[in-house]
C-alpha cells in the first residue's frame, strides 16, 4: 500500500468514526459547530495515520484503534484551536481557513476546545468496546501524553520563553513535551489497540520520540521556507512572535540537517517490524519532507 493510499484508508477511517460519534445534542448546536469546524477543517490526519500504522504492526485494526484515532485527532484539534486564540498565538488564519475564534468567536472557541477535549474520553472511555483493562490503559496514554505531563506543559513553556533566548537542550524538551508527547502517545495507543507487549513498546518509543523532534524541526524550518498560500497560515508567525526555532539556533541548513538525522534513527529503530513497518516508514519520510 502506498503512502496516498494508507491515508485515504486512515482519514476515511477516523473521519467516519468522527462523523457518527459527534452526533447532534440539541442543546449544544452552536457548540457543535464549532467543534466540527475545529475538526474537519482540512487537517492531515498525521497522528490518526500514526495510529493506525502502529495497529498494524500486531493485528486488524478495531473499535478501540478507531477510538483512539479519533481521540487523538479531537485532542490535536482542540490544541490548535486554543493556540490560536489572542491570549496564547493570536493566529486569524488556520489550514488557509479563519480560525476558531474569528469563524465564531471568542468564548465558543474557547468552549469549543473544551468540548473537543473532553469529547476525546468521551470515545475511549464508551462501554460498547467491552475491553475496560484497555480502555483505562489507552485513556492513561492520552492523559500524559495531552496534559500536564506532555503537549499542555509544552505550550506553556514555549509561551514562557518568548523574547527569551534558549539552548538546544532546552528547546528539545520543549518540543518532546509541545508536539513529541501527542505523537508518542498516538503511536503507542495504536499498538496497545491491537496488543502490542511492553517490549514492542520500546521500539515504538524510540521511533516516536525520532520523529516527534523531526515534525517540530520541520515546522519550524516551513514557517520560513513556504509562503501563506502553501502553509495555510501566516509566514514567519514563530518569528514575528520571536519564538525559539532550530533553525534560529543552528540555521536553516543545520536544521535540515538534524531533521534528515532524526529521520535515520526513526526508520532504524523500526526496522525489527520488517515490512509491516512500511507505512511507519513512509510516515517518517513524509514528515521531514512535508512543505506545509
Amino acid at each position: 500500500m502506498t503512502l496516498d493510499d494508507f491515508s485515504l484508508y486512515a482519514r476515511s477511517r477516523v473521519d467516519n468514526y468522527l462523523t457518527q460519534s459527534l452526533r447532534n445534542y440539541e442543546p449544544a448546536t452552536h457548540l457543535q459547530s464549532a467543534m466540527a469546524y475545529s475538526l474537519f477543517n482540512g487537517g492531515k490526519r498525521v497522528r490518526p495515520m500514526l495510529t493506525y500504522a502502529a495497529a498494524a504492526l500486531f493485528g486488524e485494526a478495531n473499535t478501540l484503534t478507531d477510538a483512539s484515532a479519533a481521540a487523538v485527532e479531537s485532542i490535536h484539534a482542540y490544541s490548535l484551536v486554543h493556540d490560536d486564540l489572542p491570549a496564547m498565538d493570536d493566529d486569524d488564519l488556520r489550514r488557509g481557513k479563519p480560525t476558531c475564534h474569528i469563524q465564531f468567536d471568542e468564548a465558543t472557541a474557547i468552549l469549543a476546545g473544551d468540548a473537543l477535549q473532553t469529547f476525546a474520553f468521551e470515545l475511549l472511555s464508551h462501554v460498547k468496546h467491552e475491553h475496560l483493562d484497555r480502555q483505562l490503559q489507552l485513556i492513561q496514554e492520552l492523559v500524559y501524553g495531552s496534559g500536564r505531563h506532555g503537549m499542555v506543559t509544552g505550550q506553556m513553556i514555549d509561551l514562557s520563553n518568548v523574547n527569551k533566548s534558549m539552548d538546544i537542550h532546552a528547546l528539545e524538551k520543549m518540543h518532546q513535551h509541545k508536539t513529541g508527547a501527542l505523537i508518542r502517545a498516538s503511536i503507542r495507543m495504536g499498538a496497545i489497540s491491537t496488543g502490542a507487549t511492553a517490549n514492542d513498546l520500546i521500539a515504538l518509543d524510540h521511533y516516536a520520540n525520532a520523529i516527534g523532534l523531526a515534525f517540530q524541526v520541520q515546522d519550524d524550518i516551513i514557517d520560513i521556507t513556504s509562503d501563506t498560500t502553501t502553509l495555510g497560515k501566516n509566514q514567519f508567525s514563530d518569528e514575528d512572535a520571536n519564538k525559539p526555532t532550530y533553525p534560529k539556533l543552528l540555521g536553516l541548513e543545520g536544521a535540515q540537517a538534524l531533521a534528515q538525522d532524526l529521520n535515520k534513527q526513526a526508520i532504524t529503530t523500526i526496522s525489527q517490524f520488517g515490512d509491516a513497518a512500511q507505512p511507519l516508514v513512509e510516515l517518517a519520510n513524509y514528515i521531514i519532507g512535508r512543505n506545509h
